[in-house]
């Protein structure tokens, strides 16, 4: 339980006689970046505004950090963006910081500085809000989120609407946030795409129910993804394979064709060790299911 951030028991929201969310049992363990995937209307955003007290439950229970007692104290602990960030269009990014740090009685000052310089936002000195883009504007939210220091953030939809290059500077935030200082996430996006590339965990929500929890790992093992490579001398890449990427983890489909369960994150180092070492690459390839298939299959099943 002591690994436990977030714990919903059948949490339900009713709008007269519809569901918004539907009997939700969630779990969401340290350090985990937790992706909550659902079409438009799927119920993500009720069930985010109940997790941090912007919508009443209609019943169930929550339980933080392993207790479900002194659940606003517990909220302190938790810094989100849900939907736009309320940000000062007149004020710089500093005096937002500053407004808010005031609001909620942090007492530390040189958060400001520390929360502008983790999301990249440190030179933007006197620049008004309003003339910021909307990558920047996300970027001033997740710090407004950032400023009490907390154990958990949630993001609801953080990248919506950005640019490539502002989905990744994003990611490398949300990133750096959970492996350098230990925040676990939760993040909603439709963005599939993007999620699969931060995400450890899964929760499919569709008409208000979650209909499915995976880690990445047991994605990885049911969509069966593998690197498949087309080489020209098949012994020599095994070779390669054993001794100097010690794996076993492959199997041979024909005569120069190889599919590689390991490395998946990583294809390019996979793919220089074999021509470094002599073998030739003809061609190099994840196959298998992705985030996008699975949904669609879970949703499919569903039904």
């Amino acid at each position: 339980m002591g690994d436990n951030i977030l714990k919903t028991y059948e949490l339900t929201k009713k709008y007269k006689n519809v569901k918004a969310v539907d009997e939700i049992n969630m779990l969401i363990k340290k350090g985990d970046i937790y992706g909550l995937i659902g079409k438009n209307g799927a119920g993500k955003t009720t069930l985010i505004r109940m997790i941090t007290n912007l919508t009443p439950i209609s019943s169930g229970r929550i339980e933080l950090f392993g207790s479900e007692q002194n659940l606003n104290n517990s909220r302190d602990r938790i810094g989100s963006i849900v939907e736009s960030p309320a940000l000062y269009k007149g004020l710089s990014a500093y005096e937002n910081l500053e407004y808010y740090r005031l609001q909620r009685g942090i007492p530390n000052k040189s958060i400001i500085k520390e929360s502008l310089e983790l999301v990249g936002l440190s030179d933007t000195k006197n620049k008004k809000v309003k003339n910021f883009s909307l990558g920047m504007k996300q970027r001033l939210g997740l710090a407004v989120a950032m400023l009490g220091n907390p154990d958990f953030i949630i993001l609801d939809e953080p990248i919506n609407g950005l640019d490539p290059i502002g989905i990744s500077e994003m990611r490398s935030i949300i990133k750096k946030l959970n492996e350098e200082l230990g925040i676990t996430v939760l993040i909603s996006s439709h963005i599939l795409s993007e999620l699969s590339q931060i995400a450890t965990k899964y929760g499919i929500i569709d008409n208000g129910k979650l209909i499915k929890q995976i880690t990445k790992e047991e994605l990885d093992k049911e969509c069966k993804r593998s690197i498949s490579i087309d080489v020209d001398d098949t012994k020599k890449a095994i070779v390669v394979l054993e001794e100097k990427l010690k794996t076993t983890n492959y199997i041979v489909v024909d005569a120069g064709t190889i599919r590689v369960f390991d490395y998946l994150d990583t294809p390019s180092d996979l793919n220089f060790a074999l021509v470094s070492n002599g073998v030739k690459v003809n061609f190099i390839s994840e196959i298998g299911m992705n985030l996008e298939d699975y949904f669609k299959k879970c949703l499919k099943e569903g039904e």
